[in-house]
């Protein structure tokens, strides 16, 4: 999934950049997870009240 990776400036972009599948399972890692665990805060804060 992850080919060797040249580059004049090696970034966190670049690497993300290597593959269709990288960029697709960072993005779910640091948007998508998250959102499930304020829904579960949120959903919980509704029924205390």
């Amino acid at each position: 999934m992850i080919d060797q990776f040249t580059d004049v400036v090696p970034s966190f972009f670049g690497m993300l950049n290597q593959g269709p599948l990288t960029l697709t399972i960072f993005l779910h890692t640091v948007i998508i997870l998250p959102m499930f665990w304020i829904y579960k805060q949120e959903k919980a804060k509704l029924q205390d009240k």
